[in-house]
């Protein structure tokens, strides 16, 4: 943490104690027995792995530091509840997600819609649900928008309970759940191209990526081709590298496979796929690469020169890839047809990207929910595309 806000260990343990009090251990046990509260509140799972599940590594310490926060043991908390513990770990658990509102949610499952791997993701009415795979294990997730609640319900079925924290953490990130959604759109409300756009959908967010390597994958299979096409070819690459989920891993109907592995690819001959040997040269390097381009933490204009450091990335795609993997609020791929159409003049005269780039200035450091507005808003140009 300190290394990415650039700052010594030793300064950030006196901002933390400064700002909130507390050492940032402490902050982080904090939030690892609220998670293991939520669990307790909203699942049926055994002590046992509701201790594991939010990061403990035994029960005695998840009991004692649960026991300091809210004066009393984890298990008067579930008899007050009225929920018994259920054997198995493997069976579904539902959590809700909350966010801060508006959310546009109509937008957000269109997106994903259109995008949807065959036999990996399926979007049935207002659910969305994919095969998922951490550390070797296989399962599933469904996503859909709790009742009555400004949240999302995300039910997860996955053999291995310690990964429970890891996989809520990619759902918040994929549907762009801790977004300040409110001063986002406040300051790009006061822009006159982009205030119609914001006031007809307040609550559009941007969508995240449940790995980034495969959406860089997907980013460049992508180019210059529709997102029908690219999707068709995205399925066609996973049901010939993928690996096939078995029943005990938790399958939903339509669910098959998960997205292939990076050391699959990188042996592979993808030139069979159907598509230009340079994109598929492209896509190789992009598997040997592997996933440490897409580490969490890491800075932003590092990974986006690392990304434009391999040939067949330019910038729109490192731009594409930033935005929905690296989550960069102010990446911008200012070279999109769409982006171009959508801030096209009355008579049709469009901007180079180079206007735009200084146009969208003034969008900074949101400029990755004003892309989403302008796409958004563009009936011509429903999905972003690479220019040729």
């Amino acid at each position: 943490m300190a290394v990415r806000l650039g700052v010594g260990d030793r300064h950030l343990r006196r901002l933390f104690n400064q700002h909130l009090g507390a050492s940032p251990i402490a902050v982080a046990q904090a939030r690892r027995v609220h998670f293991a509260r939520q669990l307790l509140d909203e699942t049926h799972i055994r002590m046992a792995d509701v201790a594991l599940a939010s990061g403990f590594g035994s029960l005695r310490r998840f009991n004692d530091t649960f026991r300091c926060l809210y004066s009393q043991p984890p298990s008067a908390l579930r008899r007050r509840l009225g929920k018994a513990p259920r054997v198995s770990p493997h069976s579904a658990i539902t959590l809700k997600l909350s966010y801060a509102p508006p959310y546009d949610w109509p937008a957000m499952i269109s997106f994903l819609a259109a995008r949807a791997i065959p036999g990996v993701e399926t979007v049935e009415a207002d659910c969305y649900c994919r095969t998922i795979e951490l550390d070797g294990a296989a399962g599933t997730i469904e996503v859909e928008p709790a009742a009555g609640r400004t949240a999302l319900a995300v039910t997860i079925r996955f053999p291995n309970v310690k990964a429970l924290p890891a996989i809520v953490n990619r759902i918040r990130r994929v549907f762009d759940l801790g977004a300040d959604i409110r001063r986002i759109t406040a300051q790009l409300a006061q822009d006159p191209t982009l205030a119609p756009l914001v006031a007809a959908r307040p609550g559009l967010r941007v969508p995240g990526a449940w790995d980034g390597f495969e959406l860089a994958i997907r980013a460049v299979l992508g180019q210059q081709i529709t997102v029908t096409a690219a999707r068709r070819l995205a399925g066609k690459l996973t049901a010939e590298y993928g690996r096939a989920i078995e029943p005990d891993d938790h399958a939903l109907p339509g669910l098959t496979t998960v997205f292939p592995r990076p050391e699959r690819l990188a042996a592979a001959d993808l030139s069979k796929l159907g598509m230009p040997r340079s994109r598929a040269a492209t896509l190789s390097n992009l598997a040997a690469a592997g996933p440490g381009l897409f580490r969490n933490g890491q800075d932003v204009e590092a990974a986006v020169a690392n990304l434009k450091a391999l040939a067949g990335i330019g910038e729109w795609t490192a731009q594409y890839i930033a935005m929905r993997a690296l989550r960069d609020p102010d990446a911008f791929p200012a070279a999109d047809i769409g982006l171009l159409r959508a801030v096209a003049g009355p008579n049709g005269k469009r901007l180079s990207p180079a206007a735009l780039l200084a146009r969208a200035e003034a969008w900074r450091p949101w400029r990755a929910y004003a892309a989403q507005h302008l796409w958004t808003s563009d009936p011509k140009a429903p999905a972003p595309q690479e220019p040729t």
